[in-house]
């Protein structure tokens, strides 16, 4: 016996080491991009009932306070400007939008390690919002966001497996001046990851700069139009039914540039939108429909996102209730009419409202983002580090959601029934002759890796590991891997000569 153990030792030993080691893409339990779609909240009866109110909407409310240019865009496309200055859309003209709209948009990194397909039912997890508060765990107390905790939170996301794209998840209040702050996001976001960059502009006259900011970035104009690493996240609407003026002067600037764009509406149940959830995912779909005809009466064939992201609403208190089971229905029934109309798109979902990464939180946050995923989402905005109703940003709480994200995915996986799965062979082995069990089997350890996710920072001791290991705290574990990736130097900084011309050209509040 006292000759074998070595050698079970060195097995496992290799074992250990083989589980250490990253897995090849095709044999990882998760990956940006997997099918969903396998819950429908709505019947097919409902969802036809939705696009026929958001086309009867269209067509009798229409959208009122485009700008000029929008009234010529869209008049010139066949919309019908009342006498009440409200833009009205026939039928014809939607469906006929619809009928010619990208069935597929791709969200390009930096560096091509981590584009985004946006089609059908493949599903991706990123951040999102606009929070102005940060969360300080260690003294539970709020404090104004910078630059720098925006530049921290994207090299946060850089090393996070399952968040897969990086919009702005806070302003940074550090920046008083409107142009230095839209600069600064761009930069601190884009110096912080190479996976793809949303980011917002307060006026149009800011996207210029940006673009220019962003042509050094990626080595010229030809490259940036190659593969437009940011993409605007575009308010174009103020609900209910009215288009954002400076907004969509944004919008078309972005247009202009090859920078794609999330089309943005973001009512809130009860108060900016109808009170009950179909009559809230109609408006979002009437609006982001009008703004689909929009862009692409600007630029047919422009990458634009639908994004639908009607949000719930506490009336009791007039809170927002981002953590919601209301939330997580309202955004599957917008997924599944994305679905209808075959169209890329997103909403948000994983938002907390509790105040820290708590066990609200956690509840949360899993229920949203599990019912994205499993509607097939393509876009899951806001999915990790959101709390407050979104007025918050927890660098810990993004850590932790990539664990969250990562048991989500899995759900979105689901369930492979096949003759290997089915194992009949394994229970015939194993019960005949064999241990009994169905541990160390050459099965089990095979599919160890390949059928399961393992939490990075959850913890799965028995009570006695668990008190052997000093009591280890969830939050400490997340602030001890936030710190072990900040102390290291991004990835994703860009090479001196390029951060000189930047910094030449530009106020960059960001230290070297």
């Amino acid at each position: 016996m006292t000759e074998q153990s070595p050698i079970r030792s060195g097995g496992r030993a290799a074992r250990r080491a083989a589980r250490a080691a990253p897995l090849a893409e095709n044999l990882r339990p998760i990956r940006p991009g997997l099918s969903g779609g396998q819950y429908k909240p709505l019947t097919d009866a409902d969802v036809q009932r939705i696009h026929t109110a958001a086309l009867d909407a269209l067509e009798t409310i229409g959208l009122a306070d485009a700008p000029a240019s929008g009234v010529a865009y869209l008049t010139g496309a066949g919309a019908i400007l009342g006498d009440d200055g409200r833009i009205r859309f026939p039928r014809s003209l939607v469906e006929e939008t619809i009928a010619k709209a990208n069935r597929s948009v791709t969200l390009f990194s930096r560096d091509g390690r981590t584009d985004l397909e946006l089609s059908g039912t493949r599903v991706h997890y990123g951040t999102a919002g606009a929070a102005v508060h940060m969360v300080d765990v260690d003294g539970k107390h709020y404090r104004e966001s910078t630059v720098q905790d925006l530049h921290d939170a994207a090299r946060i996301v850089d090393a996070l497996e399952n968040v897969h794209f990086c919009q702005r998840p806070m302003v940074c209040r550090d920046i008083p001046d409107n142009r230095e702050m839209d600069l600064n996001s761009v930069y601190a976001a884009c110096a912080g990851t190479t996976k793809h960059v949303g980011v917002s502009f307060t006026e149009a006259a800011f996207v210029g700069p940006a673009i220019e900011m962003l042509h050094l970035i990626a080595g010229g104009e030809d490259k940036w139009r190659e593969r437009p690493f940011v993409s605007n996240s575009n308010c174009f609407v103020v609900p209910p039914m009215k288009f954002a003026t400076e907004s969509c002067e944004v919008m078309e600037a972005c247009i202009a540039h090859g920078m794609p764009v999330l089309l943005l509406s973001a009512g809130m149940s009860g108060a900016t939108a109808p009170s009950t959830i179909a009559g809230a995912i109609v408006q979002a779909v009437a609006e982001c429909l009008a703004g689909l005809v929009y862009v692409h009466a600007v630029k047919p064939g422009h990458p634009a996102i639908f994004g639908t992201w009607p949000f719930g609403l506490d009336l009791r208190t007039g809170a927002m209730t981002g953590g919601s089971g209301e939330q997580a229905l309202l955004t599957a029934g917008c997924a599944q009419m994305h679905r209808f109309y075959d169209l890329p798109g997103g909403a948000a979902a994983g938002i907390a409202d509790s105040k820290l990464p708590d066990m609200q939180a956690g509840w949360e946050q899993m229920c949203s983002n599990v019912m994205a995923g499993l509607s097939g989402l393509n876009m899951v905005y806001e999915a990790a580090g959101m709390h407050a109703s979104l007025l918050g940003f927890c660098h810990e709480s993004l850590i932790l959601g990539d664990d969250i994200i990562g048991q989500a995915l899995r759900c979105v996986r689901g369930i492979e029934v096949n003759d290997e799965t089915l194992a009949l062979d394994q229970m015939a082995q194993v019960c005949m002759g064999g241990p009994g069990h169905y541990l160390g089997t050459d099965q089990t350890l095979s599919r160890m890796q390949s059928d399961n996710v393992y939490p990075s920072c959850g913890n799965r001791m028995s009570p006695k590991e668990w008190v052997e290991n000093d009591k280890p705290d969830l939050i400490a574990r997340a602030t001890a891997r936030k710190e072990a990736i900040l102390r290291e130097r991004s990835r994703a900084r860009f090479d001196s000569s390029t951060d000189a011309a930047i910094r030449a050209r530009f106020t960059i509040h960001l230290p070297k």
